[in-house]
């Protein structure tokens, strides 16, 4: 009995072993240090005095992306392990919408937990930096060009759209890629076209008369 005792216990501390080698093989070094300098891209432009306030922001940031991406990771991990594993395609697309499903409410209480940490180090402008920062500013520059091609926009119709973009950002902040993030603001920007559309415009002939006045300003630049 003793001995199937021993071996019993070798076995479990054996699997304790194998188990944390692997939890810390997952920490790539070249992972950190991407997600760090990455982070930090960010942060260099909040102009932050204190160097422990940039360290500590910078710090916020990157983990939020190294914790993004262990949920995604782990997401894709069951939902290939479902493809292999179910035939059955009604057993298996509810089996995916769980895994889904599970997936964003942890990365949804993980956005709230991250910017409750940001709002203690940071003001409210500074945040929204932060959130611009990481989807590639495409809300502000997608505002700007909205207001140039459409000159005539109503103060409601700018509302609507830097609203629907704000609530585009929201989602892409969390997004696990560039492909990802700029899928969120793609959505979003044929909600506002379709609200566009509604409100009279042809966007269609707008678009080509604002790229003929684009062309017509770099041949003035000349």
């Amino acid at each position: 009995m003793m001995k199937i005792f021993q071996k019993n216990l070798v076995a479990v501390l054996f699997l304790a072993i194998c188990s944390n080698v692997v939890a810390q093989s997952k920490v790539d070094p070249e992972y950190v240090k991407v997600t760090n300098e990455r982070a930090q891209k960010i942060v260099n432009d909040l102009k932050l005095n204190s160097p422990a306030d940039q360290l500590a922001v910078r710090d916020i940031i990157a983990e939020q992306y190294r914790s993004l991406n262990k949920i995604q990771d782990g997401r894709d991990a069951k939902i290939d392990a479902v493809k292999k594993s179910v035939t059955d395609k009604e057993k298996q697309q509810k089996s995916i919408d769980k895994i889904k499903n599970s997936a964003d409410k942890e990365i949804l209480s993980l956005h709230k937990s991250y910017l409750k940490k940001l709002s203690k180090k940071l003001t409210n402008s500074q945040i929204v930096q932060v959130k611009d920062g990481m989807t590639y500013g495409v809300l502000p520059i997608t505002v700007l060009g909205y207001n140039d091609m459409l000159p005539n926009l109503t103060e409601a119709q700018k509302k609507y759209i830097y609203d629907a973009l704000v609530e585009a950002r929201e989602h892409a902040m969390d997004g696990g890629s560039s492909k990802e993030k700029h899928a969120w603001f793609g959505k979003y920007k044929g909600r506002i076209n379709n609200y566009l559309s509604k409100q009279g415009y042809d966007l269609n002939k707008e678009s080509a008369d604002w790229h003929k006045r684009l062309e017509e300003r770099e041949k003035n630049k000349k």
